[in-house]
Order: C-alpha cells, then sequence, then structure tokens
C-alpha cells in the first residue's frame, strides 16, 4: 500500500508500506528509491516485519521541490513519517546516503522511535576527504558527478552503475537500476550530491545511543571500507559485518547472505 504523507505545507513524500508486524524504515540510496530495496520488502514481510519504504524529497515518486536536501531537513522528514504513522519501536535501515541521513535523525532527534540502526555501505562519516579525515572519496570525484549531471544525466547515471556493484549482473538489471535514478529529478540529484560532497556527521556520532549494526561491502568504490571502521570507531558499541564480495551495492552482491543477515539482525531480541 502506498500514500504521500506531508512533510512540509507544499511537500509530499511517498511511502510504500508492506506486511505486519515490527517496523523496519528503509531509506534509499543515491539516486534511487525506495524500489531499490524490493528484494528485501519481497522478503522480510513473511517473516513477521512491516516493511516501510518512503521516497527521498526530489527521488521516486515524491514531491521534487527546490529545496530540503541538507541532511538536518531530510532528517525530519524522518522524523514526521514516523510521527504520522505512530511508529514505536522502528528498525532503522538506510543505505549510503540514507545510511548518512539516519545517522543525522538519531542526533538530531535523540533516536525517536528507533530501536535499532542498521547502516548499508553509509555515505559517512564523510564521503569526502578532508584536511583531517584522509578517508572516502576526492571532493572533485563528487563535483564531476554533479557537472555530468548537468551535461548528460542518463551518462552518469551508466557511468555511476559500472562503479556500484561488484558482482555479475545481467544487462537487463543495470537498466533497472538505471531507470531507477532516471525518476529523480535533475535538480534532487545534484543537491544531494553537493550535500554528500559537503556534509561532515563525525559530531553526529557520539550522539547514537541505540544498537548500531554497520553493513560494508569492502569492494566498495564509492563509500569506501575505511569510512566503515570509522563509523565503527565513533559509534559505541557498534558492530561492524564485513561483506567481502560486496561492493556499494551490499544488499545485492551477496544477496542471500546479506538477506540473512539482515534477518538476523532484524530478530535480535535487544531490538524488540
Amino acid at each position: 500500500m502506498g500514500r504521500y504523507i506531508a512533510v512540509e505545507p507544499n511537500v509530499k513524500v511517498f511511502v510504500e508500506d508492506i506486511g505486519a508486524g515490527p517496523p523496519v524504515l528503509m531509506l534509499h540510496g543515491w539516486p534511487l528509491n525506495h524500489r531499490m530495496y524490493e528484494y528485501q520488502s519481497s522478503q522480510l514481510p513473511t517473516h513477521g516485519f512491516r516493511c516501510i519504504l518512503p521516497d527521498m524529497r526530489g527521488f521516486g515518486l515524491s514531491d521534487h521541490p527546490w529545496h530540503g536536501y541538507h541532511y538536518d531537513r531530510l532528517a525530519d522528514d524522518v522524523l514526521t513519517i514516523i510521527r504520522t504513522l505512530g511508529l514505536q519501536r522502528v528498525r532503522l535501515v538506510g543505505f549510503s546516503i540514507g545510511g548518512a541521513i539516519a545517522i543525522r535523525y538519531m542526533n538530531h532527534h535523540q533516536g525517536y522511535g528507533i530501536s535499532q540502526l542498521i547502516l548499508l555501505d553509509a555515505a559517512a562519516p564523510s564521503l569526502t576527504r578532508r584536511p583531517d579525515f584522509p578517508y572516502g572519496l576526492l571532493p572533485s570525484d563528487v563535483t564531476k558527478l554533479i557537472e555530468q549531471t548537468y551535461q548528460d544525466r542518463p551518462q552518469m547515471l551508466y557511468d555511476f552503475g559500472q562503479r556500484f556493484f561488484a558482482s555479475q549482473i545481467s544487462p537487463s538489471f543495470r537498466e533497472w537500476t538505471q531507470s531507477l535514478g532516471l525518476q529523480a529529478s535533475l535538480h534532487g540529484t545534484t543537491a544531494a550530491a553537493r550535500t554528500f560532497r559537503d556534509e561532515d556527521l563525525r559530531p553526529d556520532l557520539p550522539h547514537i545511543q541505540k544498537p548500531t549494526w554497520i553493513l560494508h561491502g569492502v569492494l566498495d568504490q564509492v563509500a569506501l571500507f575505511p569510512l566503515a571502521l570509522q563509523l565503527q570507531q565513533g559509534i559505541r558499541g557498534s558492530q561492524l559485518v564485513r561483506f567481502e564480495q560486496s561492493g556499494h551495492a551490499v544488499f545485492y552482491d551477496e544477496l542471500e547472505l546479506f538477506n540473512r543477515t539482515l534477518l538476523q539482525i532484524l530478530q535480535d531480541p535487544d531490538a524488540s
């Protein structure tokens, strides 16, 4: 079942709501939308979980406003979804930029409604290198993505897709993934890219007080694996799960292992 939720007076986001049971709120990555999780949302409800899958503003079926693509506003959108749906004891899952949004949410909203945080190849604590942070991509790498988006967005998506998967995928699956990126607005795509290029989430990490798992592909060429090590160091008590044969698409590269691992984490009695 899908519905629209107003997160601002003139901005609505689309939310898919599947199954019944403990809620699993799944934040998608850039530049995709909630359908990237269909190989999880088709399975988790059979194990008694309710999958709640929003499209971030500017992406998928949500509104495409000109404003609001920084992490503070996107975290506020998550809060509105949780309050509107009356969710409690939420398992919050965030992939790539979705992981970064989840981290900001846990700080700015004190983990309201959340029982468990699961970060998937998160674009955090900083996707790009800084003078005191020698990890991640060069800022110029992301700037090139933004420039190419303005020049030839389909080609940018194709090129980005070459770095996305570590496993062999079918041409049809690659085309489908690219089609999800084309559903986004050009402005939302570039504005969100500026956010993950420029924002630094290191100050947020000590404020995360909920059980946290970090699932990360060792072969990731987007959110490089050293970022996962920095997250583990920065989030007290967090657990890191390495996916040795996965790239950035940790949710698909080792699909059976990933789904089995995710289900085991969701069934952890400390999260119930």
